[in-house]
This record gives structure tokens, C-alpha cells and sequence, in this order.
């Protein structure tokens, strides 16, 4: 099985090419360049330089969020419009759980958290041991304080942070004495979390459609909530 993945839902942008649980190449770019000017000719030089042909691709995978509003609509969007032509499925992946698999050799829980601004925090929560990764609750929206306070009952265990909130969170959590932050070169979403996610889900036949690909928001967009609340108060 061969799978082509994207992540485009924070600054970095990367593809991957993974084959039968072989990754056989990535590109990962973190510049001011937009995903729109990136994504796809990173695609294009990655199955150029693997010697492989588009049409051989059996599943086409993306992070469709949380994230970046602009960068998770444009990584789907590519993803449906490749996917669409040729008539192949789609694996629908969560951002939080591409960037777990960067941790796939550590002990402990790993908190992967994505900046959502205002003090809050996407996050979702790993247990990682002897090499395997086992979710312990859904993707949500919360504030840094309200994920400081559960991570306190997690007494006796080392706690990992990685995403591009680790660093906030870490500058604001005091009360936890074991957490610590993912090196760098480990601590951002890549399209290798994305393809490894999506080869365990379509051997488990949880593909989709290219029409039934959509974005997965936590929250409204800003501009959708500024509107909410100027016609809230209108209506007072």
C-alpha cells in the first residue's frame, strides 16, 4: 500500500511518501513561503525523486485539523483535488495525532498541544510505551489552566510536551514538576505522523471519499465568531 501525506495545518509544511509501513521519502519546510506556493511541488519533487508514478498511489492522507484555518483548508483541499481525479480514497487524520508518532519511542504521556491563542490550547492526550502510542482522550479546545490542572493527576509519570504550544504551556505549567519539552527536531507535526496514522487506518478500512473529506474545526474561525458576537449584541 502506498500512501502520499501532507500536513499543512500550522507554518511547517511537509509531504511524505509511505509504503507498506516503509517511509521512502519526506520533505519538510518551515519558511515564510505560503503552503499555497509549497505543497504541491513539494509533492511533485518528492514522487519525481522516488521514481513514483502519481497514479500508483493508493490512499492520499492530510492532517484535517485542528490547525491553522487557511493551512488545513488549503492541505484538504489539495488532497480532495488529487484524490478526486483518480478516483482514490482519502485517510482523514488528526494533527495531534501525526505529531504523537514523533514520540513513538518514548515511555510516558505525551501532551501534544497546537497555540489557539487567548490562552488556549487544541490538545489531545498520549500514552506511550514500548514503542506503541494509545489515545486516552479526544482532540479538544481548552484553556492552559484547565490542561495544567488535569495533567496534575498524572502522578509517577514522565509528561512530554510537543507542538507549536509546548512552549507556552510549559512557561505557564509551574505546579508540574516531571514535564518536560520534545527536542525540536521531534516537537512539530510532520507527514510522517500523518502517513503512519493513515496506513494503520486503511488497513483497518477506515478510508473515506474525496467529497467526504472536510476540515475538522475545534472552534469557529475568528472572523465567524467576531460575526456571532456583533449580531449578539445587535439583537440586546
Amino acid at each position: 500500500m502506498i500512501i502520499l501525506a501532507f500536513d499543512s495545518s500550522a507554518s511547517p509544511a511537509s509531504v511524505a511518501l509511505y509504503e507498506d509501513g516503509f517511509l521512502k521519502g519526506e520533505f519538510y519546510m518551515n519558511t515564510s513561503l505560503t503552503h499555497s506556493q509549497t505543497l504541491m511541488l513539494l509533492a511533485e519533487k518528492l514522487l519525481e525523486f522516488t521514481k513514483t508514478d502519481i497514479k500508483d498511489v493508493d490512499v492520499f492522507a492530510v492532517d484535517a485539523g485542528p490547525g491553522s484555518f487557511t493551512g488545513v483548508r488549503i492541505g484538504v483541499s489539495c488532497v480532495k483535488g488529487m484524490a478526486m481525479a483518480l478516483g482514490k480514497p482519502c485517510v482523514s487524520v488528526s494533527t495531534l495525532e501525526a505529531m504523537a508518532q514523533n514520540l513513538e519511542i518514548f515511555n510516558g504521556l505525551i501532551c501534544a498541544v497546537m497555540d489557539a491563542r487567548c490562552s488556549q490550547v487544541y490538545n489531545a492526550l498520549f500514552m506511550a510505551s514500548n514503542g506503541k502510542i494509545r489515545r486516552i482522550c479526544g482532540d479538544r479546545a481548552l484553556s492552559i489552566a484547565e490542561l495544567e490542572s488535569e495533567l496534575m493527576d498524572f502522578s509517577n509519570v514522565e509528561i512530554m510536551l510537543i507542538g507549536d504550544g509546548a512552549n507556552i504551556c510549559f512557561e505557564n505549567m509551574k505546579q508540574i514538576e516531571d514535564i518536560k519539552i520534545a527536542p525540536q527536531n521531534l516537537r512539530y507535526q510532520r507527514a510522517y505522523g500523518t502517513a503512519a496514522v493513515a496506513y494503520e487506518k486503511a488497513q483497518n478500512g477506515e478510508t473515506i471519499s474525496s467529497g467526504e473529506l472536510v476540515p475538522l474545526y475545534l472552534r469557529l474561525p475568528q472572523a465567524e465568531r467576531e460575526l456571532k458576537a456583533r449580531l449578539k449584541n445587535s439583537s440586546k
